[in-house]
C-alpha cells in the first residue's frame, strides 16, 4: 500500500468502517477508522439487529467519532443473501456485498484461516476500496426485492427436475443390483414392478419392492410438483401483464428458444441488470476467455466460469439448439464454417463461442429490437399451451 493512498484514505471525512464475518450463530465484527489503525473486534449474536446498532454506537464512541459519522461496511455474499444489505442501507450505511472468490489470498503454502483473521482481512480491503483502489475486489450488485423474488420459480423448477432425475436413477440402480434393467420410470411402475424378474427368473425380493415403491412415491410427488410449476409459469405467460414477462415473450418469439431458457435468461439476467457493453454481458455469464501470458509463454486457460452458473449452463444448451433450429442465421453459418468440420473437441470450443455471441445478440435484441442476423421468428404463444383460450398471440 503506497503512502499516498494511506494519506488519502485517512484524509477523508472521518467515518467508521466495519467488516462482517457472518455465521449461523454469531457475527464477527471488525471496526476501524483508517489504514494503520488497530481494529476493534466484537461479536454479536446472529440477526440481533438492535445489538448490532449498539455496537456501531459504541465503536464511534471508542474511536472518538461524532454520532452522525458515516458508516461503511462490507460482507461476503453467501447464504444470508441481501436482507442484511437492505437493512444496513435503510440505516444509512454504505454497505458492499463482496464476491468471496475475488478476495485475495496468499499463494504460498498453507494459510491460516479464522473468523477473526477473515474479518480483519475484509476490513483492510474495505479501507483500500474507499481509499481509491476500486479493483481490490468485485462488488455484487444487489437485486431489488421484486427481482430476487422472481427468480424462485425457475430455480425451484431446476431443483425439482434434478430431484426427479435422482429418484429415477436410484430406482434403476436398485433394480440393477438384482440383474433387472428398465429404461425409465413409468406411470404404472407399481404394476410393472410385480412383473419384473431377476437374473434367475425369480420375482424382485419383497423388501426391495417396498423400498422401490417408497422411492416411486417420492418420484410421483416431485413429478406432480414439476407439472404444477410448469402450469403456473404457462398461466403467467398467457394472462399476466407484468412488465417483467414482456422480455420472456420477446425471447420466445425466436425459434430455438423455449419457455425454460427464455424465463431463466430474463429473470436471472436481462430483467434487472443494466449492461453498458457486450463485455459485461459475457463476463457476468462467465464466458470470457482467460489468457495466461508470461514472457515467451502464452496459452488460453478456457472460459472464466466466474459468472452466473445457471445462465452459463443454459447458454451452452441454447447454443446447440440455435445451431440446429436456426440454420440460416449468420451465427450458425459462422459456426459451421469455422468449427463444424473439426473434431468433437473443436466443436465444443466453438459452441462456447456461439453461446457468448448469442447472449450478446439476445441482449441487443431485447434492448433495441435488433433481430439476430438471419434468425427466424415464430409466434411466442405457440410455445405456451392453452394460449388460444386466454390470450391473443401477437
Amino acid at each position: 500500500m503506497s503512502a499516498t493512498l494511506t494519506q488519502d484514505c485517512n484524509a477523508q471525512r472521518p467515518a467508521l468502517y466495519v467488516a462482517f464475518e457472518l455465521s449461523w450463530t454469531e457475527w464477527k465484527l471488525a471496526f476501524g477508522t483508517g489504514l494503520g489503525t488497530s481494529p476493534r473486534l466484537r461479536k454479536v449474536p446472529a440477526r440481533k439487529l438492535a445489538l448490532l446498532l449498539e455496537e456501531f454506537a459504541k465503536a464511534k464512541k471508542r474511536f472518538g467519532l461524532p454520532e452522525d459519522a458515516p458508516v461503511r461496511s462490507c460482507y461476503e455474499a453467501g447464504r444470508d443473501g441481501f436482507w442484511l444489505h437492505r437493512f444496513l442501507a435503510a440505516q444509512g450505511v454504505d454497505d458492499l456485498v463482496v464476491d468471496s472468490s475475488s478476495i485475495e489470498v496468499k499463494r504460498h503454502g498453507r494459510r491460516r484461516k479464522t473468523d477473526r483473521l477473515d474479518s480483519q482481512k475484509l476490513l483492510s480491503m474495505l479501507l483500500r476500496y474507499w481509499g481509491g483502489e476500486k479493483s481490490v475486489w468485485s462488488v455484487v450488485r444487489a437485486p431489488t426485492v421484486a427481482a430476487e423474488d422472481q427468480r424462485h420459480l425457475h430455480r425451484d423448477l431446476l431443483e425439482l427436475k434434478s430431484e426427479k432425475t435422482g429418484h429415477s436413477n436410484r430406482i434403476k440402480g436398485l433394480l440393477a443390483s438384482v440383474g433387472v434393467e428398465v429404461e425409465g420410470v413409468v406411470d404404472d411402475f407399481a404394476t410393472q414392478l410385480r412383473q419384473l424378474r431377476t437374473w434367475d427368473g425369480a420375482a424382485v425380493p419383497a423388501e426391495l419392492q417396498q423400498r422401490l415403491l417408497r422411492e416411486y412415491e417420492r418420484w410421483q410427488l416431485v413429478d406432480r410438483q414439476i407439472h404444477d410449476v410448469e402450469n403456473e409459469r404457462g398461466r403467467r405467460l398467457r394472462t399476466s401483464r407484468e412488465p417483467c414477462l414482456n422480455k420472456v415473450r420477446q425471447l420466445l418469439a425466436l425459434r430455438g428458444i423455449g419457455p425454460n431458457s427464455a424465463w431463466l435468461f430474463s429473470m436471472e439476467f436481462f430483467n434487472w441488470r443494466c449492461f453498458r457493453n457486450r463485455r459485461q454481458v459475457a463476463a457476468l455469464a462467465g464466458l470470457t476467455p482467460t489468457p495466461y501470458q508470461s514472457g515467451d509463454s502464452a496459452l488460453e486457460q478456457g472460459i472464466s466460469k466466474a459468472g452466473n452458473r445457471r445462465l452459463r449452463y443454459m447458454a451452452i444448451e441454447i447454443a446447440w439448439c440455435w445451431v440446429r433450429y436456426q440454420p440460416n442465421s449468420a451465427l450458425t453459418q459462422w459456426y459451421l464454417q469455422r468449427f463444424a468440420g473439426g473434431k468433437s473437441r473443436l466443436r465444443r470450443i466453438g459452441i462456447v463461442a456461439v453461446a457468448r455471441k448469442l447472449l450478446v445478440a439476445l441482449w441487443r435484441y431485447l434492448e433495441t429490437g435488433e433481430i439476430p442476423a438471419g434468425a427466424e421468428l415464430v409466434p411466442w404463444c405457440e410455445k405456451v399451451g392453452g394460449w388460444k383460450l386466454e390470450a391473443s398471440c401477437p
